[in-house]
């Protein structure tokens, strides 16, 4: 999965929508035979966030004096955790920010997961029944759909209950590529399914989407199976399954809740384990678990996993998912406030942000004995994750393709310390990044240098040589025309922003750069980046694909996953051979070439690949922690309540 984050934090925010309605709930009667129903409720990139819960309710055909513990989905179970960002809404197809798809991917089910314990890494099927049967040219993919899975309980349903079909995927992916929809991520579906750009162009010609149409490329054969031809092979494609935005929806619902813009951004139903409950905007989302959740149990651990996750997975084994009936997850912006009501143990699990994290571990890594001592534990990662500055390539003053724009982007990356961020802002949870691909991403290639790395002397040179020159002795350079070069960057309202504004100033100052700042909340600076009105930002992508921080540079993409605005034939059309070669080697050799041509264009500065820590309280069962759940697993964990109430 991919998504743009906030670079101190891990996702960002979109306003402008409204106060979500509280899910809607069946009252249940008790009677004398028991069935448990569950009822539930890309961070900014370079710097650092979460969701989901359940309950269950029971259904009685004959009165009972009391009834038995809940097996799964339990009410009297919640677990307590927080983003650093509000969610911008509760659509997969028109949000695109980490802390929306955090909730999105406990609410709505993909066709494939990652697993859960296997390391390293793999696709296992979701709501699929079996991986895909992919055409020997690479081009028709078959999927077959498991049955008997039913959508969260809904007015929009009539009273009934609502299978999923594999009609339900054609519409909801018809809905990502509806102008109507404004979708941020209309770019993992067009240009990729036969007839589905004839659809696109008419309805913007015509201004609307005709959804009843059939499209050659994307159509279900039967109830069951859905069938994809694609324009060219895309071995890449598959990984994309997982994400939020090509995630399943329902019409009925869609039609029912949607604004004016088909978007339903406060009343999200779908098939996962948790449903939305409340969301009080900038205060909490609350979720609870999904009555007509499917039957799933906790995973067995791969044969070859190591000993704890066996343990682990040993320990957990036959309790049925979820097993947590609420989630409550506060939004609290800062990340003081957020370790603080860790250590009063008012959350049960925490990912520690980079400027606090030794607080909780010594240099080394390891758990501080305040935290060791009270049973808490502690769990680190690299992330699959990028921390990057972008310039808008249409900008008159850092865009362009000339010589002296080119060197005037690589002297301002040259001119930023990005070992001072690692070292001192990011007290050590880093690496200089080098390129787009993260380390532990199938195609990162492991010996490349970056060609901006930290060097103010060659800043100098490069703006000297290229005639941004300091005109009036004032200590600030000039552009060739003698108008004064001033860098505006975006930049967010608060204490750790501040910081690397501090760092931004220092930087470009000593080379004779001056530098203001465009002082916005994350969601209408990511809203502005969209429109292309940005010129300078520092952001984040989260994703364990290669192609998608490659997608960033790539020209069609430009507006929505290029926020950069790049563009390049070359690039582009090693973009599009990459995709088609089922070779993961011939891939990384592609993207080496793709890494050059941005490498000679710098449309980007390379900041900081991230570590991440996570504590976990004594209370909380079945957490490993899993680079490709932006968040922690919700789903996946368990709790003592006693244990929690006590503190211990």
């Amino acid at each position: 999965m991919g998504h743009p984050s906030h670079p101190h934090h891990r996702s960002f925010v979109t306003g402008g929508h409204r106060a979500a309605r509280p899910a809607r709930q069946s009252p249940q009667r008790p009677s004398r035979r028991v069935r448990p129903i569950l009822l539930c409720a890309h961070w900014r990139a370079g710097r650092g966030k979460i969701l989901g819960f359940i309950f269950a309710a029971f259904i009685f055909e004959n009165p009972l004096p009391a009834l038995a513990a809940p097996s799964w989905g339990d009410p009297a179970k919640t677990l307590r955790v927080v983003l650093d960002n509000d969610v911008t809404g509760f659509d997969p197809a028109a949000t695109q920010d980490v802390y929306s798809s955090a909730i999105e991917l406990r609410i709505f089910d993909a066709l494939y997961v990652w697993d859960y314990l296997a390391r390293p890494y793999r696709l296992v099927p979701g709501l699929a029944a079996a991986m895909p049967h992919i055409s020997p040219d690479g081009r028709t993919w078959t999927i077959r759909l498991k049955q008997g899975i039913y959508f969260a309980r809904d007015a929009a349903f009539g009273g009934k209950r609502r299978e999923l079909t594999a009609q339900d995927f054609v519409y909801s992916w018809k809905r990502v590529v509806d102008p109507r929809t404004q979708s941020p991520s209309v770019d993992l579906l067009e240009g990729k399914l036969v007839g589905l750009d004839a659809e696109i162009a008419k309805a913007r010609a015509g201004g609307r989407f005709d959804y009843d149409t059939e499209i050659e490329g994307l159509k279900a054969l039967d109830r069951y199976t859905l069938q994809l031809t694609l324009v060219e092979p895309d071995y890449t494609f598959l990984k994309y399954l997982f994400n939020p935005p090509l995630r399943v929806v329902a019409r009925e619902v869609i039609e029912k809740y949607g604004d004016g813009t088909g978007r339903t951004m406060d009343h999200p139903v779908g098939t996962g384990p948790y449903r939305l409950k409340e969301w009080r905007r900038g205060q909490k989302v609350v979720l609870e678990a999904n009555p007509d959740y499917r039957e799933e149990y906790f995973p067995e651990a791969p044969s070859d996993a190591d000993t704890a996750t066996k343990a682990m997975a040993a320990a957990m084994k036959g309790r049925r998912l979820p097993q947590i009936g609420t989630i409550d997850v506060a939004i609290i912006e800062e990340s003081n406030p957020r370790l603080l009501a860790f250590d009063r143990g008012d959350l049960d699990v925490l990912d520690v942000r980079y400027d606090l994290a030794l607080k909780v571990a010594d240099e080394a890594g390891r758990l501080r004995p305040a935290y060791a001592s009270r049973g808490v534990r502690l769990e680190r990662a690299t992330e699959l994750a990028l921390a990057y500055s972008y310039f808008n390539m249409e900008d008159l003053i850092v865009g362009g393709y000339t010589p002296e724009k080119v060197a005037l982007r690589r002297a301002i990356c040259a001119a930023y310390d990005v070992n001072e961020e690692i070292r001192v802002i990011r007290q050590g949870q880093g690496m200089p990044a080098t390129q787009p691909i993260p380390p532990d991403v199938e195609g990162h290639i492991s010996l490349h240098k970056a060609t901006s790395a930290y060097n103010p002397s060659l800043a100098r040179a490069l703006l000297d040589r290229f005639g941004y020159k300091d005109r009036d002795g004032a200590g600030y350079r000039a552009l060739a025309d003698g108008e004064a070069l001033v860098l505006h960057m975006a930049s967010e309202p608060d204490q750790t922003a501040r910081l690397f504004d501090e760092l931004w100033q220092r930087n470009l100052q000593a080379v004779g750069i001056k530098v203001e700042f465009l002082k916005q909340r994350w969601p209408d600076l990511f809203k502005a980046a969209h429109a292309g009105q940005l010129q300078f930002w520092e952001l984040g992508l989260t994703g364990g694909i290669a192609d998608y921080y490659m997608q960033q540079f790539y020209g069609p993409s430009a507006g929505a996953a290029n926020l950069s605005r790049f563009r390049n034939a070359d690039f582009d059309a090693l973009f599009r051979q990459s995709r088609q070669v089922a070779s993961a080697e011939e891939r990384t050799r592609l993207y080496g070439k793709m890494i050059e041509i941005i490498d000679a264009y710098n449309p980007w500065c390379p900041n900081a690949f991230r570590i991440s820590n996570t504590v976990v309280a004594p209370w909380v069962a079945g957490y490993k922690k899993n680079a490709y759940y932006t968040f922690q697993p919700w789903q996946f964990l368990d709790l003592d309540v006693a244990r929690q109430k006590a503190g211990k």
